[in-house]
């Protein structure tokens, strides 16, 4: 009898450990999860813009602060310029950035964004446009760097929020065998050696000129990958990035926006991209 409880013993113990290893991993799987949506910091204290640089292409400092100002707890683009100003004249004086004073490496950045009803600049040729800049290394209107695009074309009634900008950075993107926009690896997409305007899946996923918000959210780990999210979706993705940090910059281009909610949580460590894409 006693040689049988040993073996029984052992399968007890096996099966026991088994149970509790399959508990901890989903426990950690779990915590690690909520963890990512933890410890998120405000980039923008919704008072003032302490922190951020303005810039606009006219170098007026005085004009400046009209196209840049904090309005119940946004930053409200052009909010003090007149509609239609400079429309199609090839002047754009009024475009303009704000630009963080330090610099980002690995992180999670989130951001809502609305249109407003005035147009502005180079209306013509880009309806509604702004973006969110990264890893930013010439800080001038236009900047170096990574562009998260914000743009909505109303005649064709066509999103373009999510496309990457690569403006004077080298990444690796992921598109079909007609490489019009973003396809993700495990959908077919390839990988390509690419710079300029990269194109984000198309999505039907978006607020146009309805007075509703975007959630918006870039994750970037250094030069290891970026990832671009509209409202829960992934639209567009790149690796091997010729840059592994820089600024962060707003940009007020051709129509009124205003910008809330901007948190980023930043990392010490790379985080695996399975992490996100999974």
């Amino acid at each position: 009898m006693s040689n049988l409880i040993k073996p029984l013993k052992v399968i007890f113990l096996s099966v026991a450990l088994q149970i509790f290893l399959a508990i901890y991993f989903m426990s950690y799987s779990s915590i690690s999860a909520q963890n990512i949506n933890d410890g998120f910091k405000p980039l923008f204290n919704g008072k003032n813009l302490e922190g951020w640089q303005l810039k606009i292409r006219s170098g007026d400092r005085v004009l400046a602060k009209k196209v840049f100002v904090v309005d119940r707890k946004m930053i409200h683009a052009f909010k003090h310029i007149p509609d239609s100003t400079e429309l199609n004249t090839g002047n754009y004086q009024t475009h303009g950035m704000i630009f963080s004073e330090k610099k980002y490496s690995k992180y999670i950045l989130r951001f809502e964004y609305k249109w407003g009803k005035k147009i502005l600049n180079n209306f013509k040729k880009f309806q509604y446009d702004a973006g969110l800049y990264y890893h930013i290394y010439n800080d001038k209107v236009w900047p170096k760097g990574i562009e998260y695009q914000i743009r909505y074309n109303h005649i064709a009634n066509k999103n373009y929020t999510g496309d990457i900008l690569a403006a004077g950075i080298d990444i690796t993107w992921y598109t079909g065998i007609i490489k019009k926009h973003f396809l993700a690896p495990k959908a077919g997409g390839k990988p390509v050696q690419k710079k300029g305007m990269l194109s984000a899946f198309p999505t039907e996923n978006y607020n146009g000129l309805n007075d509703k918000w975007n959630k918006c959210e870039i994750i970037v780990m250094g030069n290891n990958y970026l990832i671009h999210k509209l409202n829960g979706k992934i639209v567009n993705m790149a690796t091997h990035l010729s840059r592994k940090e820089g600024l962060i910059g707003f940009q007020a281009e051709t129509a009124e926006i205003y910008y809330k909610n901007i948190f980023i949580k930043e990392f010490l460590k790379s985080i695996p991209i399975e992490k996100f894409i999974n």
